[in-house]
């Protein structure tokens, strides 16, 4: 938080620090390769080095030409030579170990921020947008690859050569280096003054990006809808506006920072010339060789053209630090939903048992509206339970529960007489076979979407699970059968078949709790017999928990719960429900009587 009796210069130095030092977060990442960075270390130094040496080598070379030994001016030119040619190799090990190095940090980054986002739970995202987590890391990741493979190389390499040749700058001439010297303040002021707006757009650059990406991956999973509401147009537009926004931002970041190199550069090479035209006069008067001259400048240009690429490593190095700063919020992001420190041990065999006790619950973005109001419900294990009710009743918010996607605000969920928050998710969910109301199909084939329920299963119980869904007779005719590619989202299949696909899926994990939310709403009279049939065989050994709103699914429930305003108001077999009237009664007389 700011206080108000900062002044704006002084929030302003403030901000630069943090964004500096937000590239700390990287230390994590960089310490496990130690000996690449060593590595790294070690060449950069070498070249550094070796640049610096290179001069005195010229300096030789030029002084010999005044001496009559063709045999001395030899040698000085076979050590420039070689010299030159450690440079070289020094320099491409540099690249290598520093390349290979930020390839290495960037991977180990995205794979932890995808395993932290992938068990995140859906509050999360009820805040943070897919397209935001994905532009993080793509193009954040792809900023900070630069700056390690590149950018921190070539800053600590110009700042070895600027220390270093200010140094042999002195012990050359004391006199030139003084007036160089007097050049700094001019470089640095306008390095300072512009960088903090370099900062400042390229922020607003990245938040553009993050947007207009977040915004590309929510209408492009949606294309059919927004095709269907000939909504083009508008996305087209906003799209596009957002990208202009983030092109503006880019182009006036771009422009800021030509400006600043144009300054810098400018300022240090005039200096250079001046120096130079100095440097002349001192030769013609005998107070310093040729060979010093020419060694002199050759630093003053090293120094020259390191103090240059620092004020463009400078910006590199803001964007790569907001860039970081993004991501190690990611990293650091937290859930409300944890698992325990200690997690206890569901009894093996697991029973299935679940039990809601007085349990409240609202979702965070509507913390006025409630979705379970003293919400008491058990579950026997083995007990086919049905929830129906009208839409936005709860019923599905009770399977969110279930899952432990939420947790009540107040009250206990327990399953087997454990507190689930007291289990670790991993547990108690390998437990549970769920089937959404939205069936969620992945980009391969139908036989590895069925064995996502089970990754270890044979072909064989696949295909027995495919049968037992009602899913072989079409996965057969398909052109490649079960190897058949399904496209992104199962585009490629109609809603009863994907809806199939996912009962499938449920069948094989062959859990104890099977979850059904509408698990038959897009099937065809014939298929949805056929999946029942399943349904009702596989619920015989298991809790099975349905929700539904065509009552004829779950007419041979062992027990159906009325529920309204997230609270049940009835429950009973159907012919109970209908016989004592009320709200099942209603629905059943709208449905069965049409």
């Amino acid at each position: 938080m700011r206080r108000s009796g900062n002044s704006a210069n002084d929030i302003e130095e403030r901000e630069i620090s943090k964004k500096v030092g937000s590239l700390r977060g990287l230390l994590p990442f960089l310490k496990p390769y130690r000996v690449l960075m060593g590595l790294a270390l070690l060449s950069l130094v070498v070249t550094a080095s070796l640049s610096l040496i290179l001069p005195l080598a010229v300096r030789r070379v030029v002084d010999g030409f005044a001496v009559d030994q063709a045999s001395q001016l030899d040698q000085y030119f076979g050590a420039a030579i070689g010299i030159a040619a450690l440079l070289a190799v020094g320099t491409g090990c540099r690249y290598y170990f520093v390349t290979r190095l930020g390839e290495r940090v960037i991977a180990d980054i995205r794979i932890s921020i995808y395993n932290k986002m992938i068990g995140m739970s859906p509050q999360f995202f009820e805040r943070v947008m897919t397209g935001e987590v994905l532009s993080r890391i793509t193009t954040d990741t792809t900023l900070i690859l630069s700056v390690i493979s590149s950018s921190v190389s070539i800053a600590l390499r110009n700042l070895l050569i600027f220390l270093g040749g200010m140094v042999l700058m002195l012990l050359t001439s004391i006199k030139l280096t003084s007036l160089v010297l007097l050049i700094v303040p001019a470089v640095i002021v306008p390095i300072i003054v512009l960088g903090r707006r370099v900062r400042a757009l390229s922020r607003v650059n990245q938040d553009k990006i993050a947007e207009s990406s977040g915004n590309a991956s929510e209408t492009l999973l949606a294309a059919q809808t927004v095709q269907a509401f000939t909504h083009e147009k508008p996305s087209r537009l906003r799209f596009s506006t957002l990208t202009e926004q983030a092109y503006d931002a880019a182009r006036t970041r771009i422009g800021v920072r030509a400006v600043m190199t144009v300054i810098v550069i400018f300022l240090v090479f005039t200096g250079v010339l001046g120096v130079l035209w100095m440097g002349a006069r001192d030769v013609r008067a005998d107070l310093m060789s040729p060979g010093a001259l020419v060694q002199f400048v050759i630093y003053a240009v090293l120094v020259a053209g390191a103090v240059g690429a620092l004020s463009e490593i400078w910006g590199e190095l803001q964007r790569a630090a907001g860039a970081t700063e993004r991501l190690v919020e990611l990293i650091h992001a937290k859930d409300n939903i944890v698992d325990p420190v200690v997690t206890k041990v569901l009894a093996q065999p697991v029973r299935g048992e679940i039990r809601f006790d007085a349990v409240n619950f609202n979702y965070p973005s509507r913390p006025d509206m409630p979705a379970l109001k003293d919400f008491d419900l058990t579950i026997k294990a083995g007990e086919t339970v049905a929830l129906v009710g009208p839409s936005g009743a709860g019923k599905s918010t009770v399977f969110q529960m279930v899952l432990r996607f939420f947790d009540p605000i107040t009250g206990t969920i327990l399953f087997d007489g454990i507190d689930i928050k007291k289990i670790d998710r991993e547990i108690f969910r390998k437990e549970m076979a769920y089937v959404p109301q939205d069936s969620v199909i992945f980009a391969t084939s139908a036989m590895e979407n069925i064995r996502f329920g089970r990754p270890e299963a044979t072909d064989d119980e696949v295909v027995e699970a495919a049968k037992a869904a009602a899913a072989h007779d079409f996965l057969s005719k398909l052109p490649e059968g079960y190897g058949s590619f399904v496209g992104e989202r199962g585009v490629m299949l109609s809603g009863g078949q994907k809806q199939r696909i996912a009962i499938a899926r449920a069948i094989l994990r062959d859990a104890p709790v099977l979850l059904l939310d509408e698990a038959t709403s897009a099937l065809d009279a014939k298929s949805e017999l056929a999946v029942q049939k399943a349904v009702d065989k596989l619920s015989k050994d298991r809790t099975t928990l349905i929700v539904a709103h065509r009552l004829a699914t779950v007419k041979k429930a062992d027990r159906i719960i009325v529920l309204d305003e997230g609270a049940i108001v009835a429950q009973g077999t159907h012919a109970q429900l209908v016989k004592q009237g009320g709200l099942y009664a209603q629905l059943a007389k709208l449905q069965f009587t049409q």
